[in-house]
C-alpha cells in the first residue's frame, strides 16, 4: 500500500509529524479540561446567582446581548418587533 493510499503512513512513519500532532491533541485536551472547570465555575455562579433571587434566563440574555455591538443589537432588536408585529404579539 503506498502513501497516496494510505495518508495515515505518512504521518505514522514520520516521527517528527507524529509527535507535532500528538503535541496539538494533547493542548486541545489541556485546553478542554480547563474549559470544563471554567463552564463548572460558571455554573457555580448562576446558581449563586439564582440563589439571590435573580432570573438566570435575564442575566445570560444580558450576557449575550452585551457581546454584541450596538448596531448588531439595534438591528436584532427592530427584526425581532417587525416579525412580533407581523405575528400579532406587539
Amino acid at each position: 500500500m503506498n502513501a497516496r493510499a494510505n495518508p495515515n503512513a505518512d504521518v505514522a512513519s514520520s516521527g517528527v509529524a507524529a509527535e507535532e500532532l500528538k503535541q496539538f491533541v494533547e493542548r486541545i485536551e489541556r485546553l478542554e479540561e480547563e474549559k470544563a472547570g471554567l463552564m463548572g465555575d460558571i455554573k457555580e455562579v448562576m446558581a449563586e446567582l439564582k440563589g439571590r433571587g435573580f432570573d438566570t434566563k435575564a442575566v445570560r440574555s444580558i450576557i449575550r446581548l452585551r457581546k454584541k455591538d450596538k448596531e448588531e443589537r439595534q438591528e436584532e432588536e427592530a427584526i425581532l418587533e417587525l416579525y412580533m408585529q407581523a405575528l400579532g404579539m406587539a
